[in-house]
């Protein structure tokens, strides 16, 4: 367990632990002077209703608050405030309900107001959007440090981020409390669920669920401004623009009542000066922006005439140096997010490739929400003119459009207005606009035509039972998640699930569709490709034969994608590598692979206690395909795998494979036929795997 720090204090000053009728049930975190944001459900349970009942609570039910680190015997009171509920639910769309047993991935946000002010050296926390991966801490409903549990972020499901806990043990009663980034100062999000297993333990070490700062600025539009942590860089050069820009008291005064209104914060009145303006800006999300836009406003309304345009250049300038992921202000980014909901046809996989072809490892992005948020921030690299942001929306406009869907026309509207507002070259945007209307539409890159069946698998130690989540994936865009399995249950039952699916949800007419299980690194050695699911004589279902069957790894990393995207690109000319026992040494497989860059395709022969650590190996250095028998590991065995790769390409492997397993069987007399113990890693370039939604997982409550 690691001590307090003290860069925990603002942490600590924010926490709040909320109680219901039998004591803790879960926590919040303190976001102004009066608002304190935690989970719906931790509020039905505090106030002994259903944690999953959608019903705003009445006025007047009042849940009982404190606040350890500040006044640890002062009660508090609050209620919630009316707009600011968002209960658990099933779906993106914010109609309907969820029940106990089903998998809210979305909402799960209260806002409640205190009755009275918070205690003296209450400090409402900054927040920050996770971006960076950093390893983060949340506190137990009592705030004590000892129940502190570090988390590293693993990615984002939807509206709810996944978490890999790494220190600490997770308690019921974690829910609604913020977690914090300590490198950076501010609160990333708060935790709403964990994982339980089948007994209804939770599991010790995670993970953990939580929502992320645009998840809840999107649930919430009604939420004001949450602060953020003070800039350090550009102040002073925001201060020298302004003082040229608004030279008299009356300008300020103007646009401090402005920004105040606008940002939901009280005014300083006549008492405001241009040091007191720009605080009002850097203290919460996307004031910066607004600054910018109070500032236009008031200099156009105003008919007011500074020395040049260089001042107005200069402040803008300044202003992406302090807030340089924020470009919108909270009413643009609503007026977005709310258009972006009724989008079908973008992907966003595909968008962020093409809108940052620059970077090495592109980051993983679950809607479109999430890729606004995410390119908001970064420089254009092409067309210098138009921001990051304003390209995409026209990317995903013209997608719309071409789709048949009406938004394109609202999407349209809103361009204009930010062309206006952001002082870009509309005459620039037309043109970015039609050329990307002549150039031609080439297939999607690392999109399988056939249907893709993707089976998250998670193995219980050691390894005899599974809980799973199966994927479709297919040509047409749909990616989702279409049955979940929470309890352990035997290969059998995996097999039965993957049929239901390649039933229910797949046309077995089209091309045969390929199944992926995503598994963790240490279990790439389980013979799913020989799972079978017994029925009538002539019923039975071998997945192996009756599918092209691949494993794939669940943990490829940043650190591997720059050679996994290197050796992608040498696939066609370079030749496979061989991996013996030879090659078990803790360095041997590493300096092999180092020494072959280029090299996608390995076939692995060594014995079988081993194949673990040479599997390690190659995911680490980011090899596409590994091939390898089981059982043997001899001269014979090399060159036999070597002579199936002859004169096929590594996207034909699956179904040789495939064809392999079935001579196998087609010859009862030869029981060491290669095709009976023949695996397959295929980490190939269409590696798309499932956004890793919560496993199966449980509300936290005491």
């Amino acid at each position: 367990m690691i001590p307090p720090s003290l860069d925990d204090a603002v942490l600590h000053r924010s926490f709040v632990s909320v109680y219901g009728q039998h004591g803790l049930v879960g926590a919040g975190v303190l976001i102004s002077d009066s608002l304190v944001l935690t989970c719906a459900h931790v509020v039905n349970s505090a106030l002994g209703r259903s944690q999953f009942d959608a019903s705003t609570p009445p006025t007047g039910e009042m849940v009982r608050l404190r606040m350890p680190h500040v006044a640890r015997d002062q009660d508090l009171s609050a209620g919630v405030t009316p707009g600011l509920w968002r209960p658990p639910r099933a779906h993106a769309a914010h109609e309907g309900t969820v029940v106990a047993g089903l998998y809210p991935y979305f909402g799960d946000l209260a806002v409640l107001k205190l009755a009275a002010p918070p205690p003296q050296g209450a400090e409402p926390a900054p927040f920050l959007p996770e971006r960076d991966g950093n390893e983060v801490v949340a506190l137990w409903a009592s705030g004590n440090t000892v129940t502190t549990v570090r988390a590293l972020p693993r990615t984002v499901t939807g509206a709810w981020t996944v978490l890999d806990v790494t220190a600490g043990t997770v308690h019921p009663g974690f829910s609604g409390g913020p977690l914090w980034d300590r490198s950076r100062g501010a609160v990333v999000g708060i935790v709403v669920a964990t994982h339980q297993n089948a007994s209804g333990e939770t599991s010790v070490m995670g993970p953990v669920y939580a929502i992320g700062v645009p998840s809840i600025e999107a649930e919430l539009p009604a939420l004001p401004p949450v602060q953020v942590p003070t800039a350090r860089q550009g102040v002073q050069r925001v201060l020298a623009a302004l003082e040229r820009l608004l030279p008299g008291t009356e300008g300020v005064v103007r646009c401090e009542e402005r920004l105040s209104a606008k940002l939901s914060r009280e005014s300083a009145g006549q008492g405001a000066d241009h040091y007191r303006l720009l605080s009002l800006a850097l203290g919460v999300r996307r004031g910066v922006p607004a600054l910018l836009g109070v500032v236009g406003e008031y200099l156009t309304d105003s008919g007011t005439r500074y020395d040049s345009r260089d001042a107005w250049d200069a402040l803008v300038h300044a202003a992406r140096t302090v807030s340089p992921d924020e470009i919108l202000t909270t009413a643009q980014r609503r007026d977005l997010v709310g258009l972006l909901a009724l989008c079908e046809a973008a992907d966003p996989g595909d968008l962020v490739r093409e809108v940052l072809p620059y970077v090495e490892a592109p980051p993983l992005v679950c809607g479109l929400v999430d890729l606004t948020d995410l390119v908001e921030g970064y420089p254009p690299p092409s067309h210098p003119l138009i921001p990051l942001l304003l390209q995409t929306v026209v990317r995903i406009c013209l997608a719309e459009q071409s789709a048949g869907n009406c938004v394109a026309t609202d999407l349209n509207a809103w361009v204009s207005r930010m062309v206006r507002q952001l002082n870009v070259s509309e005459a620039a945007v037309d043109q970015f606009r039609e050329d990307l209307r002549s150039t031609p539409v080439s297939p999607r890159a690392g999109r399988a035509a056939a249907p893709r069946i993707q089976v998250e698998l998670l193995p219980v130690p050691p390894g005899q039972r599974f809980t799973y989540q199966i994927w479709v994936c297919d040509g047409t865009g749909r990616h989702e998640v279409v049955l979940v399995q929470d309890s352990e249950v035997a290969s059998d039952k995996v097999v039965e699930g993957v049929r239901t699916v390649l039933r229910s949800e797949v046309n077995e007419q089209a091309e045969q569709a390929l199944v992926e299980f995503f598994v963790a690194p240490p279990w790439l050695s389980l013979d799913v490709d020989t799972w079978h699911l017994q029925g009538a004589e002539d019923d039975d279902f071998l997945l192996g034969v009756m599918r092209r069957v691949v494993l794939r790894s669940s943990g490829r990393t940043r650190d591997s994608f720059a050679g996994w995207k290197r050796r992608t690109e040498a696939l066609a000319s370079s030749n496979p590598l061989v991996l013996d026992q030879e090659s078990v040494g803790p360095f041997v497989a590493q300096a092999k692979l180092e020494a072959e860059p280029d090299v996608g395709v390995v076939i692995m022969c060594c014995e079988q206690r081993d194949q673990i650590k040479v599997l390690r190996q190659c995911l680490q250095a980011g090899v596409h395909t590994v091939l390898w028998h089981r059982q043997d590991h001899d001269t014979e065995t090399v060159k036999q795998l070597l002579d199936l790769m002859e004169g096929i390409s590594h996207t034909e492997l699956p179904e040789t494979v495939r064809r392999q397993r079935i001579k196998a069987l087609a010859d009862p007399d030869c029981p060491a036929h290669q095709g009976r113990q023949l695996s397959l890693l295929y980490d190939g370039p269409d590696h798309r795997p499932p956004p890793l939604a919560p496993d199966a997982w449980a509300l936290t409550q005491h």
